[in-house]
């Protein structure tokens, strides 16, 4: 557009001169001339004003046109868009590529034209007819591809509105299904990956617990394999005395001699302490049992099996063998009711308390007492199980990052920094809740809340 140029300024004689009005033209005044040259002068003003603001209007939509181009040359999906008759009036270069077509060749054509087959079009044109003014999202059909072939698309139908509200148009975009499934399948591998290094760090966690109680254990199985021990030495010595005594029968021995042998060997006294000596071998045998499956339970990689269990057992069995390892001095108050069933892995649940318990038995360390009581009660269709020692308690700089995986107040060398963190995974994982504070009386509290199991 050329600009207009604004008048040389024309004094009003030299105007009247050149009109040959030298007496103001039929009598009008000079003054009168000079306002009609003012008002020219300000319709020429107002004319280059209107030019600047249409070159600035003009340049700002440019640089949208240039902007909305650079938006649909860089989209990767396919983008079409049409008229209320069905008729393309925009492409992006990703359909172009995916079409073989030129826009030429493309703007104006019907874009039921763009399919593969006939079952694509006619799903097409039921989707861009018989919706109206609702959307439709990942309809999967077939487009045809620049080598003829079909390729199936995933495609999500917009209506498109003017100034008024009317619908006079669609908005069609869509990416090829193919690599949906490759995005599909690298986000599942992602996540596959993710639970194995959750479950690798679970395991890595539940062994340095476990390596922590190897002293309770040795202790524990120490006692009733002592009590076996014993029971069998007994029993080599009875049967040694036995052997005697049934080859004296079977060699004929008189009954005044068997009589004295049975006397000698204590025969009566052996037959009465025999059941004794075999109960007590099956029980020391039995707890030996009991004692590795429950290693066995806690140290087994967990397969999420998700089983009704009670929670009280769990309790009381994680702080058994915690107390076993544990120094001298430390004690453990429960006032937990009988028969607290909740739906979840035992195997997990053991681990948390043994967390917790462990930590109170590390954290009360050096104090004058050392206990921890663990109260629980069921509060509505929930259990509350509280976890309060006897310790110093949390820095309050600490209290917002106890649960953040590797933050430890430990020394160097004595804590991983993952046992809570994992602890509070699992309970989340359980539809429960674990915080931590500290008690009005002193020492640190954790608060455990789980749903009950439902009968």
């Amino acid at each position: 557009m050329d600009k207009l140029r604004k008048p040389e300024p024309v004094l009003p004689t030299a105007m009247l001169e050149a009109l040959g009005a030298e007496d103001g033209l039929g009598g009008l005044g000079e003054e009168v001339w000079i306002e009609v040259i003012r008002k020219m002068d300000e319709v020429y003003n107002d004319l280059l004003q209107y030019e600047v603001a249409l070159e600035e209007k003009n340049a700002a939509l440019e640089e949208s046109q240039r902007f909305v181009m650079s938006v649909l040359s860089s989209m990767s999906d396919i983008l079409v868009v049409c008229d209320h008759d069905g008729r393309i009036e925009e492409v992006n270069p990703s359909l172009q590529a995916c079409s073989g077509d030129t826009p030429e060749r493309l703007i104006g054509r019907p874009m039921f034209e763009l399919f593969a087959d006939d079952g694509s079009r006619a799903a097409a044109e039921r989707m861009f007819t018989g919706h109206g003014d609702r959307s439709v999202h990942d309809c999967e059909l077939n487009l045809r591809a620049a080598d003829g072939g079909a390729m199936p698309v995933s495609l999500n139908c917009t209506p498109r509105f003017n100034h008024a509200g009317a619908r006079v148009g669609m908005v069609v975009t869509g990416r090829p299904v193919g690599e949906l499934r490759k995005a599909y399948q690298a986000l599942r591998e992602a996540h596959e990956d993710l639970q194995k290094t959750q479950q690798q760090l679970l395991h890595a966690e539940k062994m340095a617990s476990l390596g922590r109680l190897v002293a309770g254990v040795a202790h524990e199985l120490n006692n009733p394999i002592s009590f076996v021990l014993g029971n069998v030495h007994a029993l080599q010595r009875y049967t040694g005395r036995l052997e005697r005594y049934l080859a004296a029968i079977h060699g004929g021995a008189p009954a005044e001699a068997l009589a004295g042998l049975r006397a000698e060997l204590r025969i009566d006294h052996l037959l009465a302490d025999l059941p004794s000596l075999i109960e007590g071998t099956v029980e020391g045998a039995e707890r030996t049992r009991d004692i590795v499956d429950s290693l066995k339970r806690f140290s087994a990689v967990d397969r999420n099996a998700f089983q009704a269990f009670n929670l009280t057992d769990v309790i009381e069995r994680a702080v058994h063998w915690v107390s076993k390892a544990a120094s001298d001095g430390f004690r453990v108050d429960m006032d937990i009711p009988e028969g607290i069933n909740v739906f979840g892995s035992p195997g997990q649940m053991q681990q948390v308390i043994m967390n917790l318990v462990q930590n109170a038995c590390d954290a009360t360390a050096g104090q004058p007492e050392r206990v921890l009581r663990i109260h629980a009660a069921r509060v509505g269709n929930r259990v509350e199980v509280r976890f309060h020692d006897s310790g110093p308690g949390i820095p309050e700089d600490s209290l917002a990052h106890v649960f953040e995986p590797f933050f430890t107040t430990k020394p160097v060398g004595q804590g991983t920094g993952l046992g809570l963190a994992i602890s509070y995974g699992i309970v989340e994982r359980h539809d429960g809740r674990l915080s931590a504070g500290n008690h009005p009386d002193g020492g640190a509290e954790f608060v455990m809340t789980m749903p009950l199991a439902r009968p």
